[in-house]
């Protein structure tokens, strides 16, 4: 168990995931309506992440760190073997995969919401796991409204 814990904080640079208070409570309602959605691969992805939300660190706009991964947050992320993607993780309703804005409601939005810059993550591919690793992550600042959300 002890190698399962250290194992976890080497490849989390803050150890948990770490969301804005406001984002949270968006997160969460989503994530309530994990049991409704059809693909498998989304399921999944939002149970995990429901389950990180439990020890999740949660802080108000003011104290967030500028290399945590958020909406609206530009992220790079690449694997060993060379693949590399940049996104923009977004709101479901600006989700445009031809432009890179990625859904939180995706599998690979839902995995990397809450981590920073330099942490890894196991990634399901259909030709296998590999691990992940965030490279770059740039604020737009642009966060959003609560209220106009929901």
């Amino acid at each position: 168990m002890h190698n399962i814990l250290s194992e976890q904080n080497k490849k989390m640079k803050y150890g948990n995931l770490v969301i804005e208070k406001k984002e949270y409570v968006v997160l969460k309602r989503f994530m309530n309506l994990s049991g409704y959605y059809k693909d498998d691969t989304l399921r999944k992805s939002v149970q995990k992440l429901v389950g990180e939300l439990e020890t999740a660190i949660i802080l108000d706009a003011s104290e967030m760190y500028n290399d945590v991964i958020r909406f609206n947050t530009h992220v790079t992320i690449s694997s060993k073997n060379g693949w590399h993607k940049k996104f923009k993780l977004v709101m479901p309703t600006d989700s445009d995969i031809k432009n890179n804005k990625i859904s939180i409601l995706t599998p690979m939005g839902a995995a990397v919401i809450g981590y920073s810059e330099g942490d890894s993550i196991n990634w399901e591919f259909p030709s296998g796991e590999q691990k992940l690793t965030i490279e770059k992550v740039e604020q737009e600042n642009l966060h959003m409204n609560i209220n106009m959300v929901l």
